[in-house]
């Protein structure tokens, strides 16, 4: 069986087990009461705005991608697959050593968590390390994939200034985003780390890219 083989089913049995977890998240979202919004299109959308998801779409749109077609050239989808890869290895790496046990989870919800946290980051970025496509991270690239993390930062700081959970919070989706305890200074402390993390990781993909193994597609 040539690379290339490999490389697509691997990443249509990635996009397909991520695909499922999203879609699994959404059904424990929609059926639980308890949470912190009452009507379901606020718990869809709350879901939907939480990092870790939007990198989880990230990553099952381009392993799809790249399991129908290997070969692309268009610099936006090379971004959006770099971005993928930073995202979710930012949510396994910060989610395993800062968020894991937190919460206790089970049935439904353990096993979104799972894939969601877990399975993903280590499918994505083993992936990217063994398969490649290989040639694709440019200087460039790289600045573009930064667009991401900076429009994500600033939409849940205006959706945690307008939005109020069921009991009349500010609700901010991660603790080092919330201006309610910790005012706008120390916020975008934070906001320049993660935008200084996601871009230093970038550029390390740069520098790997051209070591590592994998399919070539240019």
């Amino acid at each position: 069986m040539d690379n290339s083989r490999v490389a697509r089913i691997v990443f249509g049995a990635t996009s397909a087990l991520v695909t499922f977890g999203i879609l699994l998240q959404l059904q424990v979202a929609v059926t639980n009461d308890e949470g912190l919004f009452e009507a379901v299109p606020a718990r869809i959308v709350n879901v939907l705005s939480y990092f870790t998801v939007q990198s989880n779409i990230l990553v099952a749109l381009t392993t799809g991608l790249l399991a129908l077609r290997l070969q692309r050239t268009e610099t936006w989808f090379r971004v959006l697959r770099l971005t993928a890869v930073i995202a979710i290895t930012i949510t396994g790496v910060v989610f395993h050593l800062a968020l894991k046990g937190l919460t206790e989870l089970t049935d439904k919800a353990a096993t979104a968590d799972w894939i969601l946290h877990t399975a993903s980051p280590l499918l994505c970025l083993g992936g990217w390390l063994l398969l490649g496509p290989r040639g694709w991270v440019t200087t460039r690239v790289v600045q573009l994939s930064v667009v991401f993390p900076l429009l994500w930062l600033a939409y849940a700081l205006i959706r945690g200034a307008l939005v109020e959970d069921r009991n009349g919070r500010p609700f901010y989706p991660y603790p080092f985003l919330d201006v309610f305890e910790k005012g706008y200074a120390l916020v975008l402390v934070n906001v320049a780390l993660v935008a200084a993390l996601f871009f230093g990781l970038a550029m390390g993909a740069l520098a790997a890219d051209k070591r590592l193994p994998g399919v070539r597609t240019d």
